[in-house]
């Protein structure tokens, strides 16, 4: 296939360069030059402008940071491409946004599929990313072959925003598990007890969760600190995840309290620190650090 790509960071760079390792013919634009050059020199044809792409794509991905930027790029410069008829939003956005470019591309006969991925720049790097995506069911599988490369294809339903709400459900989760996972694992440490043991403890019981059977281990305990993903993305996630359940009225208690952690990591470690850093906080409030 001939793919357009708008959006190479941590995460598109490595779907990108997937794509082009697969045989398809992928054309490139971000706004930084490194990702770009790399890229390039693997096989991608590196274009000015995300209208450029728009102008030579059939489909065009997007991997782009928050839904104002995906509002602004999808109903700027691609709506007016000359070839584009398929977009296809990698970015979390939410249901209100994806529903507010659907209905400006609709206007111009382009196909809205949303289609936001987890698993982090791991699983974009290995592409085993849960691939969610919702959109006209014929044209999901004219692109299937491509989605297929980035990981596992999950079809969440045809309305559009469908496949945003089970990402911001599955991001509010995984931000739960950070969060939740901090206080208990700072709580351990400063009575006394061996973090790795607790991990061990943990891993075996019904405490388990992703940041158990991963993050703290590989890369808190070891004092890393880079899971590949932000403070900033994953509050702004949390935000969105709060919107939805005011907008559908369901109470959302325990996000709210999540996303307040989140907001303290913000402020004092920064929005641009990778996420794991949201122990940091808790640690200096206790006076403890969760090291191996």
């Amino acid at each position: 296939m001939e793919i357009g790509f708008i959006g190479v960071g941590q995460m598109g760079f490595h779907m990108a360069r997937r794509l082009l390792e697969a045989g398809h013919r992928v054309l490139v634009f971000d706004t930084r030059r490194e990702p770009l050059d790399q890229l390039g020199a693997t096989g991608a044809r590196i274009c000015g402008s995300a209208r450029a792409v728009a102008d030579e794509s059939e489909t065009v991905m997007a991997s782009l940071p928050t839904p104002e930027v995906v509002f602004a790029v999808a109903t700027g410069q691609i709506m007016q491409g000359s070839r584009v008829r398929r977009f296809v939003d990698l970015s979390t956005t939410g249901s209100v946004m994806a529903r507010r470019v659907h209905e400006k591309l609709n206007a111009r006969n382009i196909v809205q599929i949303d289609c936001p991925v987890s698993g982090g720049v791991t699983g974009a790097s290995k592409g085993t990313l849960a691939v969610m995506v919702s959109g006209p069911r014929e044209e999901i599988k004219a692109i299937e072959p491509a989605l297929s490369v980035l990981g596992r294809i999950f079809l969440i339903g045809e309305k559009p925003g469908a496949a945003q709400t089970m990402k911001l459900c599955n991001n509010f989760l995984s931000a739960t598990a950070m969060t939740a996972t901090s206080e208990a694992m700072v709580m351990g440490v400063k009575a006394g007890l061996d973090p790795r043991v607790m991990l061990d403890v943990i891993n075996s019981s019904t405490g388990r969760n992703t940041a158990t059977e991963d993050k703290f281990g590989r890369v808190i305990l070891p004092r890393l600190f880079n899971l590949g993903f932000t403070n900033g993305l994953m509050t702004k996630d949390l935000k969105l995840c709060l919107q939805e359940g005011k907008a559908l009225g369901v109470p959302m208690e325990v996000a709210e309290t999540v996303t307040r952690m989140l907001q303290i990591a913000c402020d004092e470690i920064g929005a641009d620190a990778d996420l794991t850093t949201v122990v940091k906080p808790v640690e200096r409030r206790a006076g403890v650090e969760v090291r191996g």
